[in-house]
C-alpha cells in the first residue's frame, strides 16, 4: 500500500497482476494498472509512490504466488497515468522483490526476501547493485525504511530489526536493533515523524517503533486487524492494508 501526493490510496494485488487505486474520499477501489494479459500468473507485493520522479514503484511476481523458484521484477509506472516506465529483473534463479524505499540520493533500496539480499537500484529503475547478502541474518528481509538518514529493515520470518550501515563503496553491514517486545512476522514498514511504523501480520497489529541507539520501544497503535501487511502514514492518518480482510482503512496519526 502507498498513498499518492493527492491522497489517492494505491494497493497491489498479491493474487493477480493488478494494481488498484481509490481516490481521496472514495469508499471503493478501482482497477488502475493491469498486466494480467502480459503476465497471466503475475502478482504485486510492495508498492511505493515516488512523487519526485512521478513514478509508482512496484514489486512484480512474474510466474505465480510467491515461493522459492519464482522470478520477480522491480517495475516503474507513471504515477499520474499508470503507463509502464521501467523494469529491472532481480538476478538469480530464486528471488523475491518485496518492498522498496527511495533514498536521499533518489536511488532505491529493494528487499529480496527469499535470498537475504538488499539491492540498490539507480533512480531510473533499470540497474541494480548488491548492497548486502546475508542469509544468516536477512532471511525473510521484508520492510524497509529510512529514519533520520539511516536505513532500517525487518525480517518477516525471525521478527528482527536491523540498521543497515552503508560505507563509501555502497556496501552494507548490520547492527541489530533490540525491540522491547516481540513483533511476530513484521511486514511493511514506513517512516513518519521520527518513528518507524510497522505492520505485524501474524500479530494482527500495527506499531510505532521509537529508536534510541540500538534499542526500540514498541507501541501498539491498532490491534484486532486481519493479517495487516502494509502501513503508510499520510496527511494526519495512518493507512493500513489487511490481506485477509481484503481492504484498506485508516486511523488518526498518533501524536
Amino acid at each position: 500500500m502507498t498513498v499518492g501526493p493527492d491522497g489517492t490510496v494505491i494497493l497491489g494485488s498479491a493474487s493477480s497482476g493488478r494494481i488498484y487505486r481509490a481516490k481521496k474520499g472514495a469508499t471503493a477501489a478501482e482497477l488502475w494498472i493491469d498486466v494480467s494479459r502480459e503476465i497471466p500468473k503475475g502478482a504485486f507485493l510492495g508498492v511505493l509512490a515516488d512523487p519526485g520522479s512521478n513514478t509508482l514503484w512496484a514489486c512484480q511476481i512474474n510466474d505465480g504466488p510467491p515461493r522459492e523458484g519464482r522470478k520477480t521484477s522491480l517495475r516503474g509506472f507513471n504515477l499520474a497515468t499508470g503507463a509502464p516506465k521501467s523494469r529491472w529483473d532481480l538476478p538469480g534463479e530464486t528471488n523475491l522483490c518485496n518492498d522498496m524505499v527511495v533514498a536521499p540520493d533518489k536511488s532505491l533500496y529493494v528487499t529480496d526476501t527469499f535470498v537475504g539480499k538488499i539491492w540498490r537500484v539507480n533512480p531510473e529503475g533499470t540497474q541494480g547493485t548488491l548492497v548486502i547478502d546475508s542469509m544468516r541474518y536477512l532471511s525473510g528481509v521484508d520492510g524497509i525504511a529510512f529514519l533520520n538518514g539511516q536505513l532500517y529493515v525487518n525480517t518477516v520470518f525471525a521478527g528482527n530489526l536491523y540498521r543497515v550501515n552503508i560505507d563509501a563503496q555502497g556496501k552494507g553491514t548490520l547492527t541489530e536493533i533490540f525491540m522491547d517486545r516481540l513483533v511476530k512476522n513484521p511486514d511493511g514498514m514506513r517512516e513518519a515523524g521520527g518513528k518507524l511504523f510497522v505492520a505485524e501480520n501474524a500479530g494482527s497489529r500495527v506499531h510505532t517503533l521509537t529508536i534510541k541507539g540500538d534499542t526500540a520501544t514498541v507501541t501498539v497503535i491498532k490491534d484486532g486487524l486481519k493479517t495487516p501487511t502494509a502501513v503508510q502514514p499520510f496527511g494526519g492518518e495512518v493507512w493500513i492494508a489487511e490481506r485477509s480482510g481484503d481492504k484498506g482503512s485508516s486511523i488518526p496519526l498518533p501524536r
